[in-house]
């Protein structure tokens, strides 16, 4: 059994630094122009993407590019020149997704890497065999895929490199084709530019009728019709008897809106079938994110190549994390209302919230960037590529040593006393408070 590559999100330097601090083999980033991930993308030019390369490179990792957009005839007709001084910088293979791309790339960079993006849709192994003649190196397969069917693309192309997502969002279209951002808003989400218009509150608003007898609002914007809570059940005229649930309140309904994939407790699984890179999604995720999801894979894939039994605790620390709601995804085979989130679009809070960074240490205090609220007396965790360790503070001052009941949130600096068994190194460590309910469970 290989130890699968462990790959992780990096739109920004402290996010790369973040997830090889935590234990990331590789990360992946986006083309500016030509990937999915314009939003929270750092690496906006030639000049940030070959710092990016290089710093993944003397840490011993890999940086792939992601070079995945849909591309009509404009993009087609810039694109090698604008992919010339990119490879240049020579990053470890290119994520891409369009056929016609491929070509072009192949044709002219014949020894380039290429992972086929999960923009591709490989769902059969048909379809990996296929790419594997046209000289791709690794296939992401698509989401929609069941453990059965991934053994199954394993043992009939061997050959192939196969990687899998394993936490993060998922998408209410087909393994992220999706049309509503840019029908919403003119904001096409296959040219990178999602606004997630799936996890938006829409409210019903009076309306009537044109002349053409399209619908028009009859309110302003402020006189939206008051509602009352509904539970409605869509049925389709083709199959009588099989309901729909969708549910509506003050808040709006959310029919659309998937809940998180986790899949920490099918590492082993996935290792044993061997696939070579487990990956975490994180299109506009926190630092905080990145680390904590990059710490708990970290853990799952090394345990799980020492034959250890699963930890069920690595669940409950991604409970730590905001999320809509964790689900398998299509790894194992549920009922629809366990994809689903119907009744907010919003993330959970998570049992911790991050409270600050920390700055600075001396023999006595710890230095703490604030984030969020904290005081004196509440239950801790500090969380550092170390390892991480629970404890309550007594005291808590400012910088010039006056004691503080509790620190207001972003932008003050405090200390506390430095905790027992402290990790030695605190480089890029976090501060979270364990919030009441959580603790007391």
């Amino acid at each position: 059994m290989n130890t699968p590559e462990l790959l992780a999100p990096a739109g920004t330097p402290e996010h790369l630094e973040t997830a090889f601090a935590y234990g990331a083999d590789a990360v992946y980033a986006g083309q500016p122009r030509y990937s999915l991930r314009v939003r929270n993308n750092s690496f906006k030019d030639v000049a940030a993407l070959g710092a990016g390369i290089e710093r993944a490179h003397e840490l011993g990792k890999q940086f792939y590019l992601v070079s995945n957009i849909a591309p009509h005839n404009d993009k087609v007709r810039s694109y090698l020149r604008d992919l010339e001084p990119v490879l240049e910088q020579k990053p470890d293979a290119l994520i891409m997704s369009d056929p016609g791309l491929i070509m072009l790339v192949r044709e002219k960079w014949p020894d380039q890497p290429i992972h086929l993006s999960v923009q591709a849709n490989a769902v059969n192994w048909a379809t990996v065999e296929f790419w594997r003649r046209q000289g791709i190196s690794r296939v992401i397969l698509s989401r929609e895929l069941a453990l059965n069917e991934i053994r199954e693309i394993r043992d009939r192309v061997p050959e192939m490199e196969l990687e899998v997502f394993v936490h993060g969002a998922l998408c209410m279209a087909y393994s992220g084709r999706c049309l509503l951002s840019g029908y919403m808003n003119h904001r096409d989400a296959n040219q990178g530019a999602c606004t997630n218009a799936c996890r938006w509150n829409y409210k019903q608003v009076q309306h009537g009728h044109d002349q053409t007898g399209d619908l028009i609002a009859t309110c302003g914007s402020s006189d939206v019709q008051e509602m009352t809570p509904k539970e409605i059940l869509l049925e389709e005229p083709n199959r009588p008897g099989s309901f729909i649930p969708a549910y509506e309140d003050e808040h709006g309904t959310y029919i659309m809106n998937s809940k998180d994939l986790r899949a920490v407790q099918h590492v082993a699984e996935l290792a044993k079938m061997g696939v070579h890179s487990l990956k975490i999604e994180g299109r506009t995720k926190s630092t905080y994110y990145v680390a904590r999801t990059t710490q708990v894979y970290r853990r799952a894939i090394d345990e799980a190549m020492q034959g250890k039994p699963f930890d069920m605790n690595l669940m409950d620390e991604l409970e730590a994390l905001s999320n809509r709601g964790y689900t398998e995804g299509f790894l194992r085979r549920h009922m629809p209302r366990e994809y689903q989130t119907y009744e907010q679009g919003s993330s959970f809070l998570g049992t911790q919230q991050v409270v600050g960074t920390i700055t600075d240490t001396d023999d006595q205090w710890l230095t703490i960037d604030v984030k969020n609220k904290f005081a004196p007396g509440d239950h801790l965790e500090l969380i550092s590529p170390a390892g991480n360790i629970q404890f309550s503070a007594s005291i808590m001052e400012n910088r010039n040593g006056q004691a503080m009941d509790y620190a207001p949130g972003s932008g003050h600096i405090v200390r506390i006393p430095k905790p027992a068994d402290l990790p030695e190194t605190l480089e890029h460590s976090y501060l979270t408070r364990i919030l009441p309910s959580a603790h007391s469970n």
